[in-house]
């Protein structure tokens, strides 16, 4: 593991949706995180460049409602740069709408409710990536949107519930509709959250708890892997361009 001093920009939307168990395994590798709340700081007036890291979390933000949350538009804007400059960035749930959207891709709001575990059904891109470790595993789903690949991207997974589960553009960017980064805490915060939704929805408390019990130890490992399997293909793909760089500038 290494020890080099990183820095990762997090665009956060919601106190709540947050790193999860994702943000320990930043620290660990040395990650300095910077949390930018875009209702608050403007997105568009951020460096694209800035950091090792742009991560784009999730939120109660439709992608498409642009007039509505008029913020989203730096963050598109951002997003759009950053994917241009071809520096590495992670969007989850809304972040990986918002990527899509980013590179014109038509967001909108789905027909019915995602909430649930549910196994990816992996592409053969997908087989050969991070995505890899959750064959087998049923990962966490809370959205009712859903947004069309932009040409640009690598398909890595689908899902009953969802067309686009998981995506790649080049070797620097992943999007990912599910949640991996949801820890328990953020779990029960959520149900509590969202509990007249799933009681609308024909869904119980009890039974979603259950649910989580019975998925969630397996969800941890394959969400551990694939960050860890992910950030370390970045950070060897950063290693390489420091050190190429810096033999072009040694005379």
């Amino acid at each position: 593991m290494t020890t080099t001093t990183r820095s990762a920009v997090v665009i956060q939307h919601d106190p709540h949706i947050h790193l999860g168990n994702l943000e320990p395994l930043l620290r660990a590798r040395g990650f300095r995180l910077r949390i930018v709340d875009p209702k608050v700081s403007d997105a568009a007036a951020l460096d694209p460049e800035d950091g090792d890291l742009l991560i784009v979390l999730g939120g109660h933000e439709g992608a498409y409602e642009l007039d509505r949350f008029p913020y989203l538009r730096g963050e598109l804007k951002l997003i759009r740069s950053r994917i241009d400059a071809e520096l590495p960035i992670l969007g989850i749930c809304l972040g990986a709408q918002l990527m899509a959207g980013s590179l014109g891709a038509r967001n909108y709001k789905a027909d019915t409710i995602d909430y649930g575990y549910r196994e990816l059904e992996l592409t053969d891109a997908g087989a050969a990536s991070p995505l890899r470790h959750t064959r087998g595993v049923a990962m966490l789903e809370w959205h009712d949107d859903h947004f069309e690949l932009p040409e640009e991207a690598t398909l890595l997974a689908t899902s009953a519930g969802a067309p686009n589960e998981a995506y790649a553009i080049g070797d620097f960017a992943l999007g990912v509709q599910f949640h991996p980064e949801v820890t328990d805490e953020m779990h029960d915060v959520w149900t509590a959250d969202t509990e007249s939704s799933l009681h609308r929805h024909g869904i119980s408390i009890d039974d979603w708890r259950a649910l989580r019990d019975e998925h969630n130890d397996a969800m941890q490992t394959a969400s551990a892997a694939i960050f860890t399997e992910w950030l370390d293909a970045i950070e060897r793909r950063s290693d390489a361009e420091r050190l190429s760089d810096a033999g072009r500038r040694t005379p």
